[in-house]
């Protein structure tokens, strides 16, 4: 699939905004798309909201998707159970993407510097909170080393957030690869047990690369929680 394009320069702005508020963003349209605000997502529905934002899926995809899904299952005349994950909407928000990049395939991503979505001392507070914790952790060092170097050169790093993020989130697959390599055989199965039971009802729906990512973001997961391991990318920044 086509990488998404920025849209025009009056919209800028937004767009940066949006896409570094991917998920509260989602999470908020599904709850009002749904109609109660008293909806928690689950482990796999966080976990297919991070494929989709390392797929490169646009923010505006994903919330046509999840109108065009409840659009289409309201329109049917026996609704027999409430739509109780974001997994559902896999099909539609697939379909929104595909259409916008067909559309945006005669544009021009427009390059140079752009303005940082955060205040530099909020990320770098970030960086610094989870290079200490990654340091004090056996096996991370070189992980906390390499997350301090950035923190050395951030006004620099956040003159392209999105490279900055791909960075950060490189150094996220190396932590959980650690950190899978200490996992039992009894904690992976149970992480895989989880994941199967919460995925049934839309394997159907999804392709055999969506699912290969959806696994990988959801194992990530667990494996960050299993262990109390500090999130870098700028999704997280708080």
């Amino acid at each position: 699939m086509s990488q998404p394009v920025p849209p025009p320069e009056d919209n800028a702005s937004d767009w940066r905004l949006n896409y570094f508020n991917y998920f509260t963003e989602v999470e908020e349209h599904f709850q009002r798309a749904r109609g109660t605000s008293l909806f928690l997502m689950s482990p796999l529905d966080w976990a297919l909201l991070e494929s989709w934002k390392n797929s490169g899926i646009p923010l505006e995809a994903v919330l046509r998707g999840i109108d065009a899904a409840f659009d289409k299952w309201r329109s049917r005349k026996q609704r027999t159970q409430m739509v109780n994950s974001i997994a559902y909407c896999t099909q539609a928000v697939m379909k929104e993407a595909q259409s916008m990049a067909d559309n945006a395939a005669g544009l021009t991503s427009r390059g140079g510097e752009v303005e940082a979505p955060f205040p530099v001392e909020q990320v770098k507070a970030h960086l610094e909170r989870a290079a200490s914790a990654l340091a004090a952790l056996d096996g991370y060092a070189e992980i906390a080393t390499a997350v301090e170097s950035i923190v050395e050169k951030i006004e620099e790093h956040l003159a392209d957030p999105e490279q900055l993020d791909q960075r950060l989130t490189a150094l996220e697959d190396k932590m959980a690869a650690i950190a899978r390599t200490r996992l039992s055989d009894g904690d992976l199965f149970n992480m895989r047990r989880e994941l199967d039971f919460q995925l049934k009802p839309y394997r159907s729906k999804m392709t055999t690369d969506q699912l290969s990512r959806l696994e990988k973001s959801f194992l990530d997961r667990k494996v960050f929680e299993r262990f109390s391991l500090p999130r870098l990318s700028l999704f997280y920044v708080a």
